[in-house]
């Protein structure tokens, strides 16, 4: 009730305002239906914001009772902690992220062009996500502090991420600035894996994806070591 079905209220309202009240206008997007079209950005998101908060809030919460105190004095690695809280945030994103591609089937027709290029951009961008949220709540010292990145960072890239439109419609400035933007490579490789199609090059965005996971783990890894927002 409190980590699964928000964030399926929420997608399901934008199938409905976007999807059905502006797709009835837009028709489609280089060919596809703009309902189905907006399906994979809305589930990337839902990912993107669920294995974060999970993350986030799992581990900062573990600081402010103190209890995680105990599990730093344990025999228990580094990288064992760090995947515990990251598979947790992986497991909620793509439980969230089947839930609302399932609640889409009501909305529109939507047929896998390659489910292994699917598979791969969900789970990388839960990973990658998770670990930021870890990142977050290490250096987070009060519960304003969690909410601070999703809020002024992590909403906005997301909304210009290409959710709901494709960047080869916009002007040739608005074009490059939105190459800038991660987790655009997130939700147009993600994309690509329905409709067999992308703005950009899926090699290229899977690349940025690996890159950017393996840059957030080393760091987690290190912060984590030299106890980082820990120690008092």
């Amino acid at each position: 009730m409190q980590t699964l079905l928000p964030p399926v209220i929420n997608q399901a309202l934008y199938f409905v305002i976007f999807g059905a009240f502006i797709g009835s206008q837009i028709k489609n997007i280089h060919g596809v239906p703009y309902m189905a079209f907006i399906v994979p950005g809305l589930v990337m998101m839902a990912v993107i914001t669920s294995s974060f908060a999970n993350v986030v809030s799992s581990f900062f919460g573990a600081k402010f009772n103190r209890n995680i105190e105990e599990l730093m004095v344990s025999p228990t690695p580094n990288w064992i902690i760090l995947a515990g809280f990251t598979i947790g945030g992986v497991l909620r994103g793509i439980l969230v992220g089947i839930i609302i591609f399932i609640v889409s089937a009501f909305f529109t027709h939507l047929e896998i062009y390659n489910l292994g290029i699917v598979i791969t951009f969900i789970v990388l961008t839960s990973i990658l996500f998770a670990l930021a949220g870890f990142i977050n709540a290490l250096f987070a010292t009060k519960f304003d502090d969690i909410s601070i990145f999703p809020t002024f960072i992590l909403t906005p890239l997301t909304y210009f991420g290409g959710v709901f439109y494709s960047i080869k419609d916009l002007p040739v400035f608005w074009q490059n600035l939105s190459r800038l933007n991660p987790v655009l490579y997130m939700i147009d490789g993600f994309r690509y894996g329905f409709f067999g199609a992308s703005d950009v090059n899926v090699a290229v965005s899977a690349a940025i994806l690996v890159g950017f996971t393996i840059t957030l783990a080393t760091i987690a890894l290190v912060l984590l070591k030299k106890g980082a927002g820990l120690k008092t």
